[in-house]
């Protein structure tokens, strides 16, 4: 859960500005790591909607913290936003290519794999 971990800090500078976009953040970002879950417990069309959800998510976390930055709420980590894009980029991957039944993610994406995608569900980099 590391992107989740590192997303403290801006979640808190938010929180203390803007509870509506606080909350809207702190779902998107859970909802990254819940449909990643679910998806690997499910195959076909479910798995890759479940992706695509959580691609989805990822991006509106992006857009929280972008949207924050403008705002004046506080600068976000650059490392940070970095990581986002990892991991949305390796979603587009498999939401592309497809995931079968039995298929695994590419291993950036594997838990545990640093720096890229499913960093957001292994430990902090």
């Amino acid at each position: 859960m590391g992107v989740l971990r590192d997303l403290r800090p801006e979640l808190s500078a938010v929180e203390a500005r803007d509870t509506d976009l606080a909350r809207q953040l702190r779902r998107a970002a859970a909802s990254v790591a819940l449909n990643m879950a679910e998806a690997s417990g499910n195959a076909g069309g479910t798995r890759r909607q479940r992706y695509l959800s959580a691609m989805g998510s990822a991006r509106e976390v992006t857009a929280c913290l972008q949207v924050a930055d403008a705002l004046g709420y506080g600068a976000t980590d650059p490392s940070l936003l970095r990581r986002l894009g990892a991991v949305i980029g390796v979603l587009v991957r498999v939401t592309r290519e497809g995931v079968g039944v039995g298929a695994r993610l590419p291993r950036e994406a594997a838990i545990g794999a640093r720096p890229k995608a499913r960093a957001y569900l292994s430990s902090a980099s």
